[in-house]
């Protein structure tokens, strides 16, 4: 213990007699980790943004439908239909991990009005259980769906564009009923929102379900839309509920399965980050090699000596590793802190950014710090730093005593 002790302490008056090139290595390791915490925190909580407001706008943590309906419900949706009653909903409802459930009837038609008309895509939801499940479902305009008005509709904002309807205006919906009818009905514009997906809002709107059920004449819901507690159960609730409710004919499907937009969109900023982090790592490497080579050259007289009073090759190896190693430990220190200061600033002032693709409404972006960003970013940097010691220790351990003694004469 003494003797590595003693090591480490070699190693660190190595670094100090060489401070100005000990505090131009220390800096780029420091600016990389800096780099890899904004860069990797601002998409970090681009990730998040877009994550609850896919599943707080749209789909919810879990969606509960027959066996079958996402296969083949397209062609045939009404014969899919889940019933208004039901033990397991009973079940859902008193779950300690659930906030809540509500129901959903989708269906499509016509909307017109005056000499315009669009075709939509519609959804019969229960008024307040809906408003708790669709928190980031922005209303722009007018007020929100109520069970006290049930022929007040609300439109997407591209659809009520593309209509060219306002609050207030009336409009006709005609839907084809499953028993092969036709069925209409005028309602009131009664608001216009918008989401975080603009394919969504050019052609949604939603109505309160006694509506929806009136026009298509049935009954129940094409699925229960569950909104969970913690995001980060959804994968263990939805095992605990399919060993529980097996045989109910039920489907439990997880909110990514649904999110395609979001799964491509992380893909894509996943694979930037991973090359932003090789070329970071990249310049951590070339400047602790550069950093320590120098050293060794430097101290070849040193190395001689030190070899001529018995230390091994091992020895010399492991003391240039260990160079590096508090040199990257305190760089890596440093970077950490400048870049939770940083990353605290930033998200105070946030980063104004433009209307992502597929959307209409820009954002102010911040930087979200997690454990997992945190720990993977000072172990590139430790790891990189010590791999960047290998060459010079090795080269160090390599020499000839009489050859460094001969060095400095």
């Amino acid at each position: 213990m003494a003797v590595t002790s003693t090591f480490w302490g070699i190693a660190l008056r190595n670094l100090w007699r060489s401070r100005g090139r000990t505090a131009v290595a220390a800096a780029t390791i420091a600016f990389g980790v800096v780099s890899l915490l904004l860069a990797g925190g601002f998409i970090e909580w681009i990730f998040w943004a877009m994550r609850v407001a896919t599943i707080e706008s749209r789909l919810g943590h879990v969606q509960i439908v027959r066996q079958g309906y996402l296969d083949a419900g397209i062609k045939a949706p009404f014969d899919y239909l889940l019933p208004e009653k039901s033990a397991v909903l009973d079940a859902l409802l008193q779950d300690p991990e659930v906030e809540m459930v509500t129901p959903r009837l989708s269906f499509g038609g016509l909307i017109s009005h005056g000499d315009n008309s669009i075709s939509f895509l519609g959804e019969g939801v229960v008024p307040e259980k809906e408003a708790v499940v669709s928190r980031w479902l922005i209303l722009m305009r007018g007020e929100p769906l109520s069970s006290s008005a049930p022929d007040r509709i609300i439109l997407g904002r591209g659809l009520a564009r593309n209509l060219g309807v306002e609050v207030g205006d009336p409009v006709v919906l005609l839907v084809n009923t499953p028993a092969g009818g036709i069925n209409a009905a005028e309602v009131r514009v009664g608001g216009i929102f918008r989401t975080s997906a603009k394919a969504f809002d050019d052609s949604t709107l939603r109505v309160p379900l006694p509506l929806a059920k009136r026009l298509l004449r049935v009954d129940g819901a094409h699925r229960w839309v569950v909104l969970l507690k913690d995001t980060e159960r959804t994968d263990d609730v939805i095992a605990e509920w399919r060993a529980r409710f097996g045989g109910q004919g039920l489907e439990f499907v997880p909110w990514y399965r649904l999110a395609d937009f979001y799964n491509k969109t992380v893909a894509l900023f996943s694979r930037q980050v991973n090359v932003v982090r090789g070329i970071i790592g990249l310049i951590i490497v070339l400047a602790i090699t550069n950093a320590l080579i120098m050293t060794v050259l430097e101290r070849t007289g040193e190395i001689g000596t030190l070899m001529a009073l018995g230390y091994r090759r091992r020895q010399i190896l492991a003391l240039f590793m260990r160079e590096g190693v508090v040199l990257g430990l305190f760089g890596t220190l440093i970077g950490v802190v400048v870049g939770l200061v940083l990353a605290a600033l930033i998200s105070a002032v946030g980063i104004p950014m433009p209307p992502p693709p597929g959307t209409e409404t820009g954002f102010t972006g911040k930087i979200r710090i997690t454990g997992a960003l945190l720990t993977s970013t000072m172990a590139l940097a430790l790891l990189t730093t010590a791999l960047a010691s290998v060459y010079p220790a090795w080269k160090a351990s390599r020499m000839q005593v009489v050859d460094a003694l001969r060095h400095n004469r």
